[in-house]
């Protein structure tokens, strides 16, 4: 199934200089975003308090976050737990209160609610769990780089890793400018986007690769342009149906997963655009040529007395 026709020559190196400063800018944009703003934390990371209520009849949200913005509470997360009437609320650190007074003030401020259960949320990813982390980020990014660099060609190492870098930090701007809380789902949202961004820069170069192999004729950009051309109706319908379907899930799928759902939406939309425009360009950029993607040719040895 083609959701374009093959004979496609779309000119997409032609605004790969375009496209470069739009990335350099919303990337810089991006870091001093972080830096001055910082990222707005999920309680799975700055630890708090869950109490489970239960109401006789369906709760009213609105009116539960006004009651609890009143007590002081006004970042507090609400979710239906079941059914209708039972809510988890979840609150943040309050400097001078324990975990006690925040449940008796939360208690006196929803009048009709009846406490189930309380759970202490501590940090889950910890100082030593986060360094871990980053540690396997940095392991991981190496071995894709030595793998692609095996695999195909350093030059396209190189694009790739700067592609896997771009991703991330795009989307952590974006979530630090608006100050959007950050929580696991979102953290797990990024690691996907860089798995997704990843497999359709592998099938770009795969095909670039190909088509330096085959085509005689015609320059880098032009083989390169091809070869996207080529791809381009696979790229359309994974990035487009994966996209739908997240959309939908940030507009039905309730407040909980909003985070999540941002994360892939622009991570897809990302991804995509990076694997053309910084993964492919950067190739280009750094000189790639037929010569380096020519399989080597086999030396036989003389067997002869």
């Amino acid at each position: 199934m083609e959701f374009f026709k093959q004979n496609t020559k779309i000119d997409f190196m032609g605004l790969r200089r375009w496209t470069t400063m739009i990335s350099c800018v919303l990337f810089l944009g991006s870091i001093i975003s972080l830096a001055v703003y910082g990222l707005n934390w999920g309680l799975e990371f700055t630890g708090g308090t869950q109490v489970q209520v239960a109401y006789s009849q369906p709760a009213d949200m609105t009116q539960m976050h006004q009651e609890l913005d009143a007590a002081g509470f006004s970042e507090a997360v609400l979710q239906t737990y079941g059914s209708s009437d039972n809510v988890l609320i979840r609150i943040g650190m309050h400097k001078g209160m324990n975990q006690q007074d925040i449940v008796a003030k939360v208690t006196s401020s929803l009048p009709g609610a009846k406490v189930q259960r309380v759970n202490a949320i501590g940090s889950e990813v910890s100082q030593k769990l986060a360094t871990n982390g980053a540690l396997a980020l940095v392991l991981s990014l190496f071995c894709t780089i030595a793998y692609i660099a095996m695999r195909f060609e350093y030059r396209f190492a190189i694009g790739a890793a700067v592609a896997l870098i771009h991703d991330p930090i795009l989307i952590l701007g974006i979530f630090s400018f608006f100050h959007m809380e950050f929580d696991l789902n979102a953290l797990a949202a990024v690691l996907t986007v860089i798995g997704y961004s990843l497999n359709d820069t592998v099938v770009i170069f795969d095909r670039i690769r190909e088509n330096f192999r085959k085509m005689r004729k015609g320059t880098p950009i032009e083989i390169v342009n091809t070869s996207i051309n080529q791809t381009l109706s696979r790229t359309v319908m994974t990035s487009g149906l994966t996209l739908i379907v997240v959309v939908v899930l940030f507009f039905m799928g309730g407040a909980m997963i909003h985070g999540f759902s941002l994360a892939l939406i622009v991570g897809i939309v990302v991804g995509t655009y990076s694997s053309i425009y910084v993964a492919g360009a950067l190739s280009v950029a750094l000189g790639l040529s037929r010569q380096d993607l020519m399989p080597k040719p086999k030396t036989e040895l003389d067997e002869r007395p």
